[in-house]
């Protein structure tokens, strides 16, 4: 099942996609929620109500009529359009040691010894289409291809050998990044925040597992959870640019699950990123280019590029980059 979040009436509103309509919960069934949060807040209650639902629209006993045509006229949001977290993983090794080896650094073995992951700004989360951007943004702007999940119900100290029941779906998620102020503050080792902060793009709608267990693989040796053979791309202007898949994990979502829950309540609508799959940001292939090539020219996102995220099973993601009516730079205001 595909749930989508969209503008009706200038309300947030939650659907079912099919074969390029939306069919609005209450449309469905009038017990069924309207909008994402509460139906993660009372999914145990809802889910089998709604894939009855979807059923119904597959087999015709809900008609057409009641669809939504989904086109340009329609504003999608995220699928979770008020998360009440955000965290993002480090799932993906060949990310982080292509990365590495382009600093001239050994790989670190704290990898392989356990996920981690950083909290980012959940009130900066949006869906497909326009992303606004300040001056400082662009000083060097990136992408970065991920896939992220929903959690659907309470649960603390989740053991990775349960917590693939705490996820509602998977969706595409291209957290983006300006690299010159993430790169400044992470000297003072705090980690990523104001580089991170402006925009997590997330869409176009949230797939439940039910329609992705056909894509189900083993978890890596030693690693607990599922796992999916998604293949996963990215086009820069219709230009192909990076390409992986979520089987390339190697840490689950479930066993990040584990390190978040612990010692902490994890809620319905907590949203938690997989990290950048290998090649799939602008940092990772202009040091990998400029490793193998010194007089390699380093590409980053510029006002008017299109972002299109695929992933298979999940969809398309598209946003455009827009720079904002603004002169103002944090970056002209360092001391010294």
């Amino acid at each position: 099942m595909k749930l989508v979040s969209y503008l009706y009436h200038e309300h947030e509103q939650l659907a079912i996609y099919h074969e390029g309509r939306l069919y609005n919960m209450d449309k469905i069934h009038p017990d069924l929620p309207n909008t994402m949060g509460m139906f993660l807040n009372y999914w145990d209650e809802m889910i089998g109500l709604a894939l009855r639902g979807q059923q119904a629209i597959v087999e015709g006993t809900i008609s057409e009529a009641k669809g939504l045509l989904l086109d340009e006229d329609l504003q999608l949001l995220s699928p979770v359009p008020f998360p009440t977290s955000c965290r993002d993983g480090y799932a993906f090794r060949q990310h982080v040691a292509a990365a590495r080896r382009n600093r001239g650094v050994p790989m670190i073995p704290e990898f392989d010894q356990y996920p981690i992951f950083y909290f980012t700004n959940h009130n900066s989360i949006q869906g497909p289409g326009l992303i606004h951007c300040m001056p400082d943004h662009f000083e060097q702007l990136d992408f970065e291809l991920e896939v992220a999940v929903v959690i659907n119900r309470h649960g603390r100290n989740i053991p990775a050998e349960q917590a693939d029941q705490y996820i509602a779906g998977l969706m595409i998620m291209n957290d983006m990044s300006a690299r010159r102020l993430q790169m400044e503050e992470m000297l003072l080792n705090l980690g990523p925040a104001k580089g991170k902060d402006f925009s997590t793009v997330l869409g176009p709608w949230l797939v439940t597992l039910d329609e992705l267990a056909p894509y189900e693989i083993p978890a890596k040796e030693n690693h607990v959870g599922k796992s999916w053979n998604l293949t996963m791309k990215c086009r820069v202007n219709g230009v192909p640019v990076s390409e992986g898949n979520v089987g390339d994990m190697d840490w689950t979502f479930a066993e990040i699950i584990e390190r978040c829950s612990y010692g902490v309540t994890l809620h319905p609508g907590d949203v938690i990123g997989s990290g950048t799959v290998g090649t799939g940001c602008f940092l990772e292939l202009n040091g990998t280019g400029k490793l193998n090539n010194p007089d390699y020219t380093p590409q980053w996102l510029q006002p008017g590029d299109v972002v299109e995220m695929q992933i298979d099973g999940l969809g398309t993601l598209t946003n455009e980059i827009v720079a904002e009516d603004s002169s103002w730079s944090i970056l002209a205001q360092k001391k010294g």
